[in-house]
């Protein structure tokens, strides 16, 4: 052939049938199964207790996903396999490929979201008895894990000592989670709706360090941060779903609850100033679109002009290997 390959985009037609095949296969446990050791398709099915036909169609799939290697008649993991998609591992993704199997649903709303520019759904990113974040609130955690050990070597969270910090809307609670196991004299709260905390303060036990970890039930937008209370301040995947004033409005609230030389840390998927970036946070903007009432992915210049206005004198971007950047306001 002469001209353009459809190559890509037959993956981007298709990228629908790797969600799901991927979904399902964590879902019936294949990869944990392969870890234990190599296995043909009729082993698999007999240990995973699904069909056979079943079991050679997932098989047949994840290898064509480079998710699974095929020697001699056994399937074996990849190295990415075994890294991410095994249950229990703190770096498991497999709980974020079902979240985004059960919502392929919602993005076929996408073309009349499109033209209305608001969301079709009733359950969106404000709601606060969701119960799509019992699903999603644990099932993204190991997303941010990297990240935030990342910015607590930047900020020598290690050796500050006794220091304590406000984590808004922090979901899982694995920011604390992390910093609190990187400085034993610490203490890390959390402000958030009661449902959310519940799933927090559980998922933080499971690192060990729930005594140092505390809990605020409530709305941040209602609810006072307080004044000069805290060394730090934690603002992670939060603001896409916020519209611009929303965002202003918690930074000056973070502002007056940080001690003089306190330091806000934003994490989030941030595009450069024409809009190009990570392609993740490229196509984050429509599940925002989907998802929430006026939330977006913003601009870095975006983040320096409400940082700016909330009375911070400096704002420090720095990319991460993930998709998501961080911002060092103070």
């Amino acid at each position: 052939m002469t001209g353009p390959s459809p190559e890509k985009i037959m993956q981007i037609i298709t990228g629908g049938w790797a969600t799901s095949i991927l979904g399902a296969g964590t879902h019936h446990r294949i990869f944990a199964t392969l870890e234990e050791h190599p296995a043909t398709a009729e082993e698999t099915a007999k240990k995973t207790a699904i069909s056979p036909r079943g079991a050679q169609a997932l098989l047949d799939g994840l290898t064509g996903l480079g998710l699974l290697t095929l020697s001699e008649g056994r399937y074996r993991n990849t190295p990415e396999a075994s890294a991410f998609l095994i249950q229990g591992k703190p770096s498991y993704l497999g709980a974020m490929a079902e979240v985004f199997l059960h919502d392929l649903s919602t993005w076929q709303n996408l073309p009349g979201v499109a033209k209305t520019g608001l969301p079709a759904s009733a359950n969106t990113a404000d709601v606060a008895d969701n119960s799509f974040w019992h699903i999603l609130v644990p099932a993204i955690a190991a997303l941010s894990i990297p990240v935030a050990q990342m910015a607590a070597e930047r900020l020598g969270i290690a050796k500050a000592g006794v220091i304590s910090w406000l984590d808004v809307g922090g979901g899982s609670g694995v920011w604390s989670a992390v910093w609190l196991g990187a400085n034993k004299k610490a203490q890390g709260n959390q402000l958030d709706w009661p449902n959310v905390n519940r799933i927090a303060r559980e998922f933080v036990d499971g690192f060990g360090v729930a005594d140092r970890f505390h809990t605020i039930d409530g709305d941040f937008h209602s609810t006072d941060f307080g004044s000069a209370k805290y060394d730090f301040a934690i603002y992670a995947h939060i603001a896409h779903q916020e519209d611009p004033a929303s965002n202003i409005e918690s930074f000056r609230k973070f502002r007056k609850a940080l001690k003089p030389g306190g330091t806000l840390v934003v994490n989030d998927f941030i595009l450069n100033d024409d809009r190009t970036g990570h392609p993740f946070a490229m196509l984050f903007a429509s599940q925002m679109l989907l998802g929430s009432k006026g939330g977006f992915t913003y601009r870095q210049s975006d983040y320096r002009d409400w940082l700016g206005q909330a009375g911070f004198k400096s704002a420090e971007i720095v990319p991460t290997p993930t998709p998501a950047t961080l911002v060092f306001a103070s």
